[in-house]
């Protein structure tokens, strides 16, 4: 089990003391404990890998913090890594679907951050909801909802680091030499080379990848094609305190070494000492009775009256980090799927295999509570309305876009202000049920982890969010707790750093 961070609040033990109840409800806490336990122990739910994460106070993640906040990586110089993936909005950016390059205010980020396109608000061009970058160091198979940068050895505990990894840059089962070290430095190669997210329009156009990193890097290293780009540029130094080197901008600024130090910045971020870890590791007073009855329906199956939820939420990062159909919502412009081209056909586009259409890896539940919102496609808004989707994956779909208002849009905080919310992505209700029926077809077959008829109360789905919300380590929604990984205004390096503000103006 991996320790607090140093920066971390004291997690303070609550005690029920003499307010503690007697006679049969205390019998029933006592046996829902008990129960727990057993649960606990039988399936080794606290049974985590080591792992070697590096610390925010070391040299090369407090680099990284400097990258990742730096608009220097965008193409255009107006959007950086920390666009999409605030520390204070749960690692993500709190929207549907994130709006990168050519936005109305770079530094405003979350609600209110609008798409422009000709000087004209426009819908967000990025076809999929920003995962949160909390615990990028837990996962040890894959990145992306499509796993498109996946290992191809995965050994638990390494994130990635005990073999080769295949990533965009090469073909389906190929490992990339150029990888770097683990999954989360493959990842960091890449928004810098999506036009929506981070390059822009105009930036190394019709380049390749690598044409894009090093122009990039020889835009911070200050030298050939990149060379004088910044009017302030400290970043040579910066690199050599870092890597503890006083090697030349050419061999240090690389992208690789850019790459690798994002990648510590973003596995420094270990945020796992949440109330149910508490629960496990015997405060019995962590959680409340109604987690503890939704961590009962969590962990049991659905012949024995759970919900089964362990079925794919296993683990420390609570993920099989596996692929399945799910059938949420499909909103947005889509990757080009389908006969519309709005589709997304998910973990298909890098197999090919049919069973793949329209599967996506499951997503981790850590720190739930504050990283929606949920899905691939960012359709889902809030936890219960997540849960009510596996109850009723048809009727969830029915709610969400077979109606003529497509109200499901209209519920969503990004797109809820718009005057013509009910009539934009008009494609949402054939491709949401195009995913439906995928999903049907495996239930039917048998091929399929997502239980068909799931019988749950709401009682039962209130507690099943209380045991989610339980997911959540507190330092997530404390801006004192989180400032180590945020930079202050004296912290940049060239003048490009993305302060956030909210849309209030308010600093984030």
């Amino acid at each position: 089990m991996i320790s607090s961070n140093s920066f971390r609040l004291p997690f303070l033990i609550l005690t029920l003391g003499t307010l503690g109840a007697c006679g049969s409800d205390s019998n029933e806490s006592s046996e829902l404990d008990n129960t727990l336990n057993n649960l606990i122990n039988e399936m080794g739910l606290n049974d985590f890998p080591q792992r070697d994460l590096p610390n925010i106070t070391d040299a090369l993640p407090q680099l990284g913090k400097k990258l990742f906040f730096t608009k220097a990586l965008g193409g255009d110089k107006d959007s950086a890594c920390v666009t999409c993936h605030h520390p204070v909005l749960g690692g993500g950016d709190n929207l549907s679907l994130s709006v990168g390059v050519t936005s109305n205010n770079s530094d405003l980020l979350g609600l209110g951050r609008i798409h422009m396109s000709a000087d004209e608000e426009t819908l967000p061009s990025v076809p999929r909801n920003a995962p949160t970058v909390f615990n990028m160091g837990f996962w040890d198979k894959s990145l992306f909802h499509d796993s498109r940068v996946e290992s191809l050895s995965s050994t638990p505990g390494t994130n990635g680091s005990g073999g080769d990894i295949r990533s965009p840059d090469t073909d389906f089962n190929v490992a990339d030499e150029n990888s770097g070290n683990n999954l989360t430095a493959a990842q960091a190669r890449f928004p810098v080379t999506s036009q929506d997210e981070m390059r822009g329009f105009t930036f190394e156009a019709d380049s390749s990848n690598d044409d894009v990193r090093d122009h990039l890097a020889a835009r911070l290293g200050n030298y050939g094609v990149g060379l004088d780009e910044l009017t302030t540029n400290d970043w040579l130094e910066e690199f050599q305190q870092a890597y503890a080197s006083n090697d030349t901008a050419e061999n240090l600024v690389t992208y690789s070494n850019i790459a690798n130090a994002i990648a510590e910045y973003e596995r420094s971020m270990q945020f796992a000492s949440h109330p149910w870890q508490h629960f496990m590791d015997g405060d019995l007073d962590a959680i409340s009775e109604s987690a503890k009855k939704g961590a009962r329906l969590f962990f049991t199956k659905p012949e024995e009256g759970g919900a089964g939820c362990v079925a794919c939420h296993k683990g420390q990062l609570f993920t099989d980090e596996n692929h399945h159909v799910v059938a949420y919502p499909q909103i947005g412009p889509g990757k080009g799927d389908g006969t519309s081209g709005t589709d997304d056909f998910g973990r298909f586009r890098e197999t090919g295999l049919e069973r793949d259409k329209y599967a996506f890896r499951t997503a981790s539940l850590l720190n739930i509570s504050v990283t929606g919102p949920f899905s691939h496609s960012g359709s889902m808004h809030d936890l219960e309305q997540v849960v009510r989707h596996y109850i009723n994956p048809n009727q969830s779909i029915a709610d969400f876009v077979a109606n003529e208002n497509n109200m499901g849009v209209c519920n969503l905080p990004q797109f809820k202000e718009m005057d013509d919310c009910s009539s934009i992505y008009q494609n949402a209700q054939s491709n949401s049920e195009s995913a439906l029926a995928k999903l049907v077809a495996q239930q039917n077959a048998g091929t399929s982890k997502i239980f068909k008829n799931l019988q749950l109360s709401d009682t039962q789905v209130n507690n099943l969010v209380a045991f989610l919300e339980a997911l959540t380590d507190p330092c997530v929604k404390d801006r004192e707790c989180l400032s180590p990984w945020i930079p202050g205004p004296s912290e940049s390096v060239d003048n490009l750093q993305l302060d956030a503000v909210d849309i209030n103006g308010d600093p984030l």
